[in-house]
């Protein structure tokens, strides 16, 4: 079973990959993770793409395709992968897809997360960090017990600059232009199904796993 997870930043889409992960005991492969294990490894694919990452540069299509390739090549993914991060442009999803055709596999489901932008602003902007001892919280759904204060070690929590309302505004943007066109891409190879984000976690996750079956 290949899936690929779609969803806005901070739709949820990773947490739902790591329980389908678990629960179809499946790798969960984030674009990230591979990067980052290649270039720690030292693996040829790993210095090409460190070379790209080192001048700023996005990595092309065809290389992140593949570094993607040669980790879903790999034992553990014979029965199937949770792709989390990938593919994130059109251009990405063809390149994947032809290259899958090619060894005559193919994608079996896209799921989207779907979340309207003022939740995933308000969810997102409402987090908060102690930048001391790691701990999160949330105002509405895990609030400290003294407002602005770690409950663990007593330090001052911050909101990230990537939680302010604006920078998540920016990134919901970015993904309305460049990844939203995946839904319909996906839907015309009718293997897309849209959940419910705004749901509670388990219910989101129910739902994934009545399509999946």
């Amino acid at each position: 079973m290949k899936i690929i997870m779609l969803g806005a930043p901070g739709a949820g889409k990773g947490t739902q990959a790591k329980m389908i992960a678990d629960k179809y005991k499946i790798p969960h492969i984030s674009t990230g993770d591979i990067f980052r294990a290649n270039m720690k490894n030292g693996t040829e694919l790993g210095l090409k793409a460190k070379e790209y990452m080192d001048k700023g540069l996005l990595v092309p299509d065809e290389l992140t395709v593949e570094i993607l390739l040669d980790r879903v090549a790999q034992d553990d993914c014979k029965d199937g992968y949770v792709l989390d991060g990938f593919p994130r442009t059109i251009p990405q999803a063809d390149v994947l897809d032809k290259e899958l055709t090619k060894l005559g596999d193919k994608v079996d489901f896209a799921i989207n997360v779907d979340v309207p932008d003022e939740n995933i602003v308000r969810r997102m902007s409402g987090r908060r960090a102690c930048l001391k001892c790691g701990a999160t919280y949330h105002i509405e759904h895990i609030p400290p017990k003294k407002e602005g204060i770690c409950d663990n070690c007593g330090s001052e929590l911050v909101q990230r600059e990537d939680d302010k309302p604006e920078t998540v505004q920016n990134r919901l943007s970015v993904y309305h232009e460049q990844t939203q066109p995946l839904i319909d891409y996906y839907t015309n190879k009718q293997i897309l199904k849209t959940v419910d984000g705004t749901k509670d976690m388990q219910e989101v996750f129910n739902d994934i796993v009545s399509i999946l079956g």
